[in-house]
């Protein structure tokens, strides 16, 4: 059983005896929902275990990517611009080392839309969130 919260164990055990592991396809589920930083959460396990392994880095870009859309999510005198932007960047360059698709993911995808991400974000010199206007993009495995 996962160490995570009921709510995310739950996501997690309806994706168990599936192609992919049931965390890696929570992670998109969550993230697809909203849930940024479950989704931060759930992937850390697979990235924990693979740190170092043919996958580490792209778990953790997958991880940032989520990350930074939890500082979108604040607004008002918590909101975090900056750390977003900075989580996008550190996303692109762990993501960037991978082919164009990768463990079913359209990679140059989602590179895209870190791309568009930050240069909304520069748009606005950091100081209005981009979130508030624009939708937050869904990410989608070619084979589920």
């Amino acid at each position: 059983m996962s160490k995570k919260s009921e709510k995310v164990a739950g996501i997690i055990d309806a994706f168990r005896g599936r192609r992919h592991d049931a965390h890696y396809l929570a992670y998109f589920e969550c993230f697809n929902t909203g849930l940024y930083y479950e989704a931060h959460d759930v992937l850390e396990e697979l990235w924990l275990a693979d740190k170092t392994g043919p996958t580490g880095n792209f778990y953790k870009g997958l991880i940032q990517f989520a990350g930074a859309f939890v500082h979108l999510q604040r607004h008002g005198p918590r909101q975090r611009l900056r750390p977003a932007g900075r989580l996008f960047g550190m996303a692109r360059a762990n993501l960037g080392q991978y082919p164009a698709t990768f463990e079913d993911v359209n990679v140059s995808e989602v590179l895209q839309i870190i791309d568009v991400w930050v240069s909304e974000l520069e748009k606005r010199d950091f100081e209005t969130n981009p979130l508030t206007q624009l939708s937050a993009p869904k990410l989608r495995l070619a084979q589920p």
